[in-house]
Parts: structure tokens; sequence; C-alpha cells
């Protein structure tokens, strides 16, 4: 049996509870910013998947250019909880995926001529994710998978992230974002053993921030990205990936009026996954700014354990 294709998958939920994190002085791009190999990849159905993690991010952070603040640094600590379960749809197999993060952050910056720091602490927006694979991955019982061998598979995803962090609208710096986004997106893998690549092509809309900083009224465009992995298969324990993404779009407003936050960056980082039982697996997984034209001059640092039950495991 490909253990390593179910004790090391973690089914995408990672990667968005980074984006999850986002706090409002810089929630512009880090929704595109996730990378998450095997987001498209087949599973026996009925499998139920708990998922723990933290996640640290540090660096230079993007603010809205209409606010006197420069300079300003962040450090923000995610711990996360997250559920998925494997489903068949209409002959393929798919995920449903629920994340629930909570945020610690630390901010410093220089506001006029004066500098300061502020701390938040609190629930961060929550995370829905449904994932449907179109193509090359029928949905299997755990008997049946035994046999199977991933060759293409092409799949659909849409991602979810509700209001419901602690927000104050009275503060520049905040948990939750206080907006619903919406994230289509459409990925392929392709497997050569012990090879697999994938890439993905997705875009976020934003409804608008009604109560950024006061009454005032933000929106942003929609934030468009692409993605790349290259994995390889160690043995049944054992696989790691190369990771990539670049996104455009996603220019603020504040009141009707345009800010220069244009987005056009890209980053890269890495994904190591490690079966240890049966029921057991963990991941870590890092990623760095390459080129950034506005707002990613920050590292990413992740650890993830996954318990997996159900499905005649």
């Amino acid at each position: 049996m490909h253990l390593q294709k179910i004790g090391c998958l973690l089914r995408g939920a990672l990667g968005p509870l980074i984006a999850a994190a986002a706090f409002s002085i810089s929630p512009h791009s880090l929704h595109a910013q996730s990378m998450e190999p095997l987001s498209y990849t087949n599973a026996p159905i009925g499998l139920n998947f708990l998922i723990a993690g933290y996640g640290y991010q540090t660096g230079n952070v993007l603010v809205d250019p209409s606010l006197p603040l420069k300079n300003v640094k962040a450090t923000v600590d995610t711990a996360f909880l997250a559920y998925s379960r494997i489903l068949d749809f209409w002959g393929q197999s798919g995920s449903v995926a629920l994340a629930v993060p909570y945020a610690w952050l630390s901010a410093s910056g220089d506001v006029f001529e004066q500098h300061m720091t502020v701390d938040r602490a609190g629930l961060s927006d929550l995370t829905l994710r449904l994932s449907v694979n179109l193509y090359g991955a029928p949905a299997l019982t755990l008997k049946d998978f035994s046999g199977y061998h991933q060759d293409t598979i092409m799949g659909l995803s849409l991602q979810v992230t509700a209001p419901s962090g602690q927000y104050i609208p009275s503060k520049l710096v905040n948990i939750g974002t206080n907006r619903w986004s919406i994230k289509p997106e459409l990925g392929i893998s392709k497997a050569v053993s012990p090879w697999t690549f994938e890439a993905a092509a997705g875009v976020t809309f934003f409804t608008d921030n009604q109560e950024y900083f006061g009454a005032n009224t933000r929106h942003q465009n929609p934030l468009f990205s692409v993605q790349g992995h290259f994995i390889y298969n160690f043995n049944r324990k054992m696989w790691a990936a190369l990771d990539a993404t670049y996104y455009t779009g996603g220019r603020t407003s504040l009141n009707g009026n345009a800010d220069n936050d244009l987005q056009s960056n890209s980053r890269w980082g890495g994904t190591y996954a490690y079966s240890l039982a049966r029921q057991n697996s963990i991941k870590i997984y890092f990623s760095s700014g390459v080129v950034a034209r506005t707002g990613s001059e920050f590292r990413i640092y992740g650890i993830g354990w996954q318990y997996r039950w159900g499905g005649g495991l």
C-alpha cells in the first residue's frame, strides 16, 4: 500500500492556515503566499485527519501607504487545529477541511517621528477548504487503494476565509481581517516515480472592510497566483518538496482612493514530511521571498503533526 501517500498527507491545510494568520496591517498578499504540495492527490475515502501545528513569521511587512507608518517589522506566532475528511464526489475523491488558528502578534514601527510597539493575541480568521478531483483520482476504499498508481490528476478547490478573527476597528494592528475572502483554484499533478510534479493557479476575491481604522472602507482588487512543486518520494515514509509561487494584483483603495501597493512578488520554500507510524506523521516547511515589488520581505517557518483514522485504517 502507498502509505507515503496517506501517512504524510495533510490535504492542503497548513498553507491556508498561514494565510489565515494574516493581520490587518498586512492583509494584501498572505492569501496568495501559501505553498502546499500534494493538495491535489488521492487518498482512500472515509479517512479523517486531525492536524495540529505551529507557524512563525518574521520580517518586514507591508503597510497602507495612506497611514503615517514607517520601518514596520513584525513577528507572528500561529497555533492551529484543523480537521479534514476524504469524500467521494461523483466517483472521484475530494476533501473538506476546516482550520481554526490562534495568533500572537508583536509589531514595531515609526508613527510620525515616534517609535512604537504593539502586541496582540487572539483567534484569527477561520478557513474552510473544499477540494474536488476531476480526473485521475478515483474514489477508492482502503482495500482498493492498494492497487492504485497515480498518473495525472486534475482538480479544483475553493478556499473561504471568514471574518471571525479578533478585530478592533479603532486599532491599526489586528489579528483578524474583518472581511471575507474566496479563492477558487485549478490544480494538476503528474507522477513520474519517484517524482511528482504539481502546478496550480488561483485568484482570491475580497469583500470590503467597512470598519478599517474607524469608519473607513478598504477595498482590495483580486489577487492572482500560481504555484509549483517538485516532490521527491524517498520511500514509503518520507518525501520532500521544493515549492515556488508568484502572485500579482491585489491593489487596495481607501474610501475610493487607490494606494500604491500593487503586488508583483515571488517566493520559494521547502517541505519535508515523515510518517512516524501508521496513524501519525509530521511535516516541516519554510518559505522566503525571492523578488518583491511590495510586501514579501519576510520568512515563514512551521511544523505540523497529523493523526488519521477511519476509512478501514
